[in-house]
């Protein structure tokens, strides 16, 4: 299927998964009120209560409103494609719209300045739409296929919004988390909780990360991770505007405008899409971590020209390179610092948030962690 098409839908929570994958939740206080005026809840009972809400086939409750997902994490100025790309989510504001029903109606819009894309779940109708090149494509799936390996281009709501990302934070009781809960807030017009989450492990970049639960649902709110010596997030996600009922019926209606190319795809016919399943496949195999909780350190093969040949699938079956990814890795690899040690050499790249070292001899690590904790990590074979 066409993943590398809808991959954008999962980028503002990838680009926390670094920081979020390798949380715990540790020791609980009381809870602190404030305005506006909610009753006392521990942060134990929040903990649970935000798991609850975040359980999708029985904790969401239909709902529909905009979610903001801001990042600003000090990377070098970054090349502007005008759509809803990977390269432009990874800094700045971008908008997306949700409307929820249930596991079978989903609506998931997001607007830029040039035009709009949709993907709309109703039942066993799949279509996704893009105004900007007038394509509207309905998906099938060929009978035996396996949905598991080739994902569905259709975002779990909780992808989209900040329920994915608290529930990673919020998973586990582990000792390197001090979790607290402080005063009351508005979201999105909304009374909210909030919970504070601290790491232990001086090692790491984040400072802390402040969760907000609705007062009344207990879905999250709205996600903020805030690096150490910064008075504002680094990154954050998080309602503007939310109502809990269900969406009108017509919100999960799609019928293609007048003039547009309508066109088929059957998720298992899809070529293209098995090869990058298996490339994907080979990935992972040979991705591993190192250390644990909030000082994990990603370590995967890599090499520059890897970026360079990445290109993504359009809905017409055509390849399209989009924003030059070899330019980003150029433009970032600016501000790279050159570090050896027994490990070997390598480029160091330091964002408020993530430390990455790309190594001469091909790999690849990452995470939310100080440049020594990285290259010590680059030590480990």
């Amino acid at each position: 299927m066409r993943r590398g098409t809808f991959v954008r839908w999962g980028v503002p929570i990838a680009a926390a998964a670094v920081i979020a994958g390798a949380m715990g939740a540790g020791p609980v206080i009381a809870a602190v009120s404030g305005e506006p005026t909610l009753p006392e809840r521990t942060a134990q009972q929040l903990l649970a209560d935000a798991a609850a809400a975040t359980s999708e086939r029985d904790g969401i409750p239909p709902m529909s409103g905009t979610v903001q997902q801001t990042a600003s994490l000090g990377l070098p100025a970054l090349p502007q494609t005008g759509s809803a790309s990977p390269i432009n989510l990874l800094s700045g504001s971008h908008e997306v719209k949700l409307w929820y029903g249930g596991v079978n109606k989903i609506r998931v819009a997001m607007p830029t300045q040039f035009d709009e894309t949709n993907v709309i779940v109703n039942g066993d109708q799949v279509w996704y739409w893009d105004s900007g090149d007038n394509t509207a494509t309905k998906v099938k799936v060929k009978s035996g296929t396996d949905v598991g390996r080739h994902q569905l281009p259709t975002p779990s709501p909780s992808d989209m919004t900040p329920q994915k990302m608290a529930a990673d934070l919020l998973a586990g009781a582990e000792k390197d988390t001090a979790v607290r809960v402080t005063n009351n807030a508005q979201v999105a017009g909304r009374a909210a909780y909030q919970l504070v989450l601290t790491p232990k492990d001086e090692s790491s970049l984040v400072q802390e990360v402040r969760v907000a639960l609705d007062g009344e649902t207990y879905v999250p709110l709205q996600v903020q991770v805030y690096a150490k010596g910064s008075a504002e997030p680094a990154f954050q996600v998080g309602f503007t505007q939310v109502t809990f009922t269900p969406p009108a019926a017509e919100n999960f209606t799609f019928t293609p405008p007048a003039g547009a190319k309508v066109q088929e795809q059957t998720l298992g016919d899809d070529k293209a899409a098995e090869q990058h399943a298996e490339h994907a496949q080979e990935t992972a195999q040979g991705l591993k971590t190192v250390g644990e909780g909030w000082t994990r350190v990603a370590v995967l093969p890599f090499k520059p020209e890897d970026l360079t040949k990445a290109r993504t699938q359009q809905p017409d079956g055509q390849w399209n390179e989009g924003a030059d990814p070899g330019a980003l890795l150029d433009n970032v690899l600016k501000s790279a610092t050159p570090v050896s040690g027994t490990w070997g050499s390598g480029k160091l790249i330091k964002t408020k948030l993530v430390t990455a070292l790309l190594t001469d001899d091909g790999r690849l690590l990452v995470g939310a962690v100080t440049p020594e904790e990285i290259t010590k990590a680059a030590g480990i074979k």
